[in-house]
């Protein structure tokens, strides 16, 4: 049974950061591309960055890049997201995901995923 639980969410001013982790159990992390999502109220899912286990390949959506920054510890099978020079557009519900390499096609589609965590949520201030 496979599960990701986020941790790391919290409440900061603007210009902040946070780090945001997902510890996953129940999968081998190599065959598995790994995903942030965020969801703010009344808006769509949307991927902010991915990882391929397997090689180590990184994306990021236009908004984070060069604000965010993911990574992994596959010993520990932990994703991790930092977060740097937050603003307030970020505010939303976070959360991992996991998805087949061989069948995921778009990185930053909701649907190419399989499992999810439960979301930590971050809120920033102006």
């Amino acid at each position: 049974q496979v599960q990701l639980v986020e941790s790391g969410g919290g409440s900061v001013q603007a210009g902040g950061s946070l780090r945001l982790s997902c510890v996953g159990s129940g999968y081998t992390a190599s065959r598995y591309v790994m995903g942030w999502f965020r969801q703010a109220p009344g808006k769509e899912r949307e991927g902010v960055a991915a990882m391929y286990s397997a090689g180590g390949s990184t994306y990021y959506h236009a908004s984070v890049k060069g604000r965010f920054t993911i990574s992994q510890d596959n010993a520990k099978n932990t994703l991790f997201l930092q977060m740097n020079t937050l603003k307030p557009e970020d505010t939303a519900m976070y959360y991992c995901a996991a998805g087949h390499t061989a069948a995921l096609r778009d990185v930053f589609s909701q649907y190419g995923y399989n499992y999810w965590g439960q979301g930590t949520q971050v809120t920033v201030s102006s």
